[in-house]
């Protein structure tokens, strides 16, 4: 509703008055500083290291606090501007919840832990602090919310990715302006962020990533996964290959718990970096991994034409309607009703109204 979205303002003005982006420049400049007289004095790069290591740990804790400065800040804007000062609240339990809802990185991890290094509370502490800051304002069901204005100001807009860095549909990572599609191996969930296309599957036990960089053309791309792109590559594996005409060249590697098959390949300009990863490999992985990059290849003309961004919809709740039912209208085959529950702010088992209005993701 509006009145979350004035959380949200209200949270990055808070940042803006109290100075955090520089001060937080002042800090990163100062950790630069010690790590390189750590360097110079001692002329020992691991002792730069460990002083460089220890100044990351104490950035991301004022990070943090700069956050739940930033919060209690912001409640107190929303909340005098007249809007629900609660709406934080609501608006950082959905932010939990659908960060539960990202594919992780296959390596164990907990959407919900704090990683020491983080730059952001872990969310339940946020939502307790954030909580008790608007007891200080008012009493719950006060302020403005005007859910129906907001409602009507997002129906159509674009949901999830940039258009113009691609997307995802289901298993298929399809990027129109460059003209590249590939297909992840089943039951892999993919997710697209600035850096990268991640992906892993259901069980967390096999995941990838897709990126891009740039190599000499005079390189052979056999030559550049042996020039120490990662560690531990197995010499004796490198091999050239061409996958749908592109050249490539792939290479196993292996870590303590995970064994990975490496592909770059050369497509125009650039070129293109598969990493794909197991805890248990086997020739039945390995055979679909080679299949996964062994989709990747140029859209046609007519599919570049055809590739349209998800959009959001308003619908109205009908008798009968339910949870269920109006997921099965959402265009994602990836957990829709958990995705239908966290976009709504609905809990599980929490039955419809009818005539309320909900959002749905469309193509």
């Amino acid at each position: 509703d509006n009145a979350e979205l004035a959380s949200v303002l209200a949270h990055e003005m808070a940042h803006v008055i109290a100075r955090h982006a520089a001060i937080r420049e002042d800090q990163v400049k100062q950790a630069a500083l010690v790590s390189r007289v750590a360097t110079d004095v001692f002329n020992d790069p691991q002792m730069g290291a460990l002083a460089l290591a220890k100044s990351k740990i104490a950035l991301a804790t004022f990070s943090r606090a700069q956050e739940l400065e930033a919060d209690g800040i912001g409640v107190g804007i929303s909340s005098r501007a007249g809007f629900d000062p609660y709406a934080a609240v609501r608006f950082l339990n959905s932010l939990g919840r659908n960060a539960e809802l990202k594919p992780q990185s296959g390596l164990g991890a907990d959407p919900r832990s704090l990683d020491f290094l983080s730059s952001h509370p872990a969310t339940p502490e946020r939502v307790k602090i954030t909580q008790a800051n608007a007891r200080q304002f008012s009493a719950p069901g006060s302020g403005e919310r005007d859910r129906a204005a907001y409602l009507a100001s997002i129906d159509g807009l674009v949901y999830g990715e940039d258009p113009s860095e691609g997307f995802v549909r289901g298993r298929r990572f399809i990027h129109p302006r460059l003209g590249f599609t590939f297909l992840a191996p089943s039951g892999f969930v993919l997710d697209n962020t600035a850096q990268a296309v991640l992906g892993v599957n259901q069980g967390g036990g096999e995941a990838l990533r897709l990126d891009v960089v740039q190599v000499p053309v005079e390189q052979s791309l056999a030559d550049y996964l042996a020039s120490g792109w990662i560690e531990n590559i197995d010499h004796g594996s490198i091999e050239s290959t061409s996958i749908n005409g592109f050249p490539a060249a792939t290479a196993i590697a292996r870590g303590e718990e995970w064994t990975f098959r490496l592909y770059a390949l050369r497509f125009g300009s650039d070129v293109y970096r598969f990493i794909l990863a197991s805890k248990q490999q086997s020739p039945e992985i390995d055979r679909a991994f080679r299949d996964a990059v062994g989709s990747f290849r140029r859209m046609t003309l007519a599919e570049i034409e055809a590739a349209r961004p998800l959009r959001l919809k308003i619908a109205t709740v009908k008798p009968g309607d339910t949870p269920e039912h109006l997921a099965a209208r959402m265009a994602t085959t990836d957990r829709a009703l958990d995705r239908f529950l966290v976009l709504n702010g609905l809990q599980p088992g929490q039955a419809l109204k009818p005539g309320e209005q909900v959002k749905l993701v469309v193509e």
